[in-house]
């Protein structure tokens, strides 16, 4: 009775090619990898670019805050530093936001090499992030650009 049932392949056919089970779950495997990396590298390109020095209007809702937020836990130790850890905090958040949008940029871009280097990067990041804080320092010191005189310390 059971000698006429025919043997059932577990291939699929496409276009008259079969492709065995393992590899479409492969495939399928590869396809969200690739697809949970670009979402996590956009997140990061978009969270880092909020956080560095390119968004012009980010300061005020999200650097100053954590600027500010830093500044006061270390005030809490000493209530003399809160001006300068804010000005570290500042800085920490601008190189942090550098950092992500390259992260992000090496998952989203396609034909990037799969190898960071850590060290470079972070380099990169505090270089930039460095001569972005000392040009703005410059311009409030030059008068081109204003500050409360509480900030400067006068």
């Amino acid at each position: 009775m059971m000698k006429n049932l025919p043997v059932v392949n577990q291939e699929s056919s496409v276009a008259g090619q079969t492709t065995p089970k393992p590899l479409q779950l492969s495939a399928l495997w590869d396809w969200k990898q690739i697809t949970f990396k670009k979402f996590r590298g956009g997140f990061f390109l978009v969270l880092g670019y909020l956080l560095s020095p390119l968004c012009w209007w980010n300061d005020l809702l999200f650097n100053l805050p954590i600027a500010y937020g830093f500044g006061y836990v270390c005030s809490l130790f000493d209530p003399k530093l809160l001006l300068p850890c804010s000005i570290v905090g500042y800085w920490l958040s601008n190189i942090v936001g550098i950092l992500l949008m390259q992260f992000g940029a090496m998952d989203v871009l396609p034909n990037q090499s799969q190898e960071r280097n850590l060290k470079k990067e972070l380099l990169t990041g505090l270089v930039s992030s460095t001569i972005y804080t000392l040009v703005i320092l410059a311009l409030v010191q030059l008068k081109i650009l204003d500050a409360p005189i509480s900030l400067l310390g006068n």
